[in-house]
């Protein structure tokens, strides 16, 4: 009788040891800064995927001289070239727009371009080139894949195995590297940031509260975790979870930065062509940021949300574009980018004082 307890008392004990293991996790040792030892050699992919994504919005670039036509062979080269390709690392969704913009782009290119209801491919106005509608497609195949391409290939990675390399390679393709300088002034820094980072940047105060600063720490948390073993993949998931959100704020910050100089430069006194098409161009950046989310499963925003906020902005999905409207008609069309702003700040949750700061390019207003 006296035996008929102990498997009793030996499951209290495990039930002990467990218990103590659990009180006894250390807390995530996080150093102050990233380990970029391995930096380089982890992220020969991304580095190439970023060439050949450079080299195509490069090419797409050469449409803004007027007269100049872009060669559609050399944009598909870059578009569809290397392994992983630009195409297959894109949403599906954003992929088949890309390549009938890559098209669009072509046929614009080498003609002029007045706002105004459609007449023609289109072609330079000012300084930038622009489809029949007033849309500038160089900047829905630039800013659209910031997100399309670049933030979902983050969350590609994130969505498999996740090691130390891995880690870095979520940096690379976040378009910054181990020193997070938090600038793109290259004149100012041996490896600046590019890509999202850079917007990132413009979006900081620089005063330890910013998303950029956010983002640094969040991926030195990472690969902390990482770096520390199965035991702290909590702490990997609450990292790489606030990398995602404060990269699509950032971003949806700078769509905001943007909005509010469209507005300003369209709704002066007699804007010159130089300033009505750098509004445009401006616009364009904005749709292409907004559009590249859309169908994104790993996002705060909705796609009924993008959808909305599409619409407001005469771009909307699977529609033709009238973008010129905000640009021939500023008085009455303009009221529609205010609605946008307030949208996203709902959406996101910027304080009114958030929303003053993404007025500004901190990166040229602190010269850093």
């Amino acid at each position: 009788m006296k035996y008929k307890f102990l498997p009793l008392f030996f499951l209290f004990a495990a039930l002990s040891l467990i218990s103590c293991s659990d009180k006894g996790k250390k807390p995530l040792d996080i150093p102050s800064e990233y380990d970029g030892a391995a930096f380089a050699t982890n992220t020969t992919v991304q580095s190439d995927v970023l060439f050949r994504f450079t080299q195509m919005i490069n090419e797409a670039k050469k449409g803004r001289t007027a007269g100049k036509t872009v060669s559609l062979d050399s944009l598909n080269y870059w578009y569809t070239a290397g392994t992983p390709a630009l195409q297959n690392l894109n949403s599906a969704y954003y992929a088949a727009l890309c390549t009938n913009w890559l098209t669009e782009l072509t046929d614009a290119s080498g003609g002029t371009y007045t706002p105004g209801p459609p007449s023609g491919y289109g072609g330079v106005y000012g300084s930038f080139l622009f489809d029949g509608n007033g849309l500038d497609l160089e900047q829905m195949l630039d800013k659209g894949n910031y997100n399309a391409l670049l933030y979902k290939h983050f969350n590609d990675l994130a969505a498999g195995a996740i090691t130390p390399a891995t880690v870095d390679q979520m940096v690379a393709i976040f378009g910054t590297n181990p020193s997070f300088p938090n600038s793109y002034q290259a004149a100012l820094h041996t490896k600046p940031d590019k890509f999202s980072a850079n917007y990132a940047a413009r979006r900081d105060k620089n005063d330890g509260k910013g998303v950029y600063t956010n983002i640094r720490d969040q991926f030195i948390k990472l690969q902390a975790a990482v770096k520390a073993g199965p035991e702290y993949l909590e702490e990997r998931d609450e990292a790489i979870a606030e990398i995602r959100l404060l990269w699509e704020k950032s971003n949806a910050a700078t769509i905001i930065n943007y909005l509010n100089e469209v507005v300003s430069k369209l709704s002066a006194t007699n804007p010159t062509d130089s300033d009505i098409a750098a509004a445009l161009h401006s616009y364009g950046e904005t749709v292409g940021f907004t559009h590249g989310l859309r169908t994104l499963e790993q996002k705060k925003i909705t796609d009924a949300e993008i959808d909305e906020i599409l619409t407001l902005l005469h771009a909307p999905a699977g529609e033709t574009a009238t973008s010129y409207k905000f640009a021939t008609d500023p008085l009455n069309e303009l009221p529609r980018l205010t609605q946008a702003i307030a949208k996203f700040k709902t959406i996101y949750g910027f304080t009114d004082q958030e929303m003053e700061d993404f007025k500004k390019n901190w990166v040229l207003e602190q010269n850093r």
